[in-house]
């Protein structure tokens, strides 16, 4: 099982990156698309990584906009495979 990171090592990561957020135990992120369909594209892209990882985001779509929830379950917050993912995910669209 993996472990919940401490708020220190969570606050690092974020400063690192542009547009993810943290709100309790969770990691969340809105991605925008210029078409609903490029919106699916991104969502089938995430859904891969998921799969590869073994780790499934919580994914909500809005006609152009996509929101990622991450936190793993199982160890009640934020993890490595959390920030695993996020970065990701990132990586596999130019809209960071």
């Amino acid at each position: 099982m993996v472990s919940k990171l401490n708020t220190e090592s969570v606050r690092g990561w974020l400063n690192g990156r542009k547009g993810w957020k943290r709100s309790s135990n969770r990691l969340i992120k809105s991605f925008r698309f210029s078409s609903f369909r490029n919106t699916i594209v991104f969502v089938n892209r995430v859904a891969t990584l998921a799969d590869t990882h073994d780790h499934h985001p919580n994914i909500d779509i809005r006609y152009d906009q996509v929101t990622i929830t991450l936190s793993t379950h199982d160890a009640g917050g934020i993890t490595e495979k959390d920030l695993a993912l996020a970065e990701q995910i990132d990586f596999s669209t130019s809209s960071n």
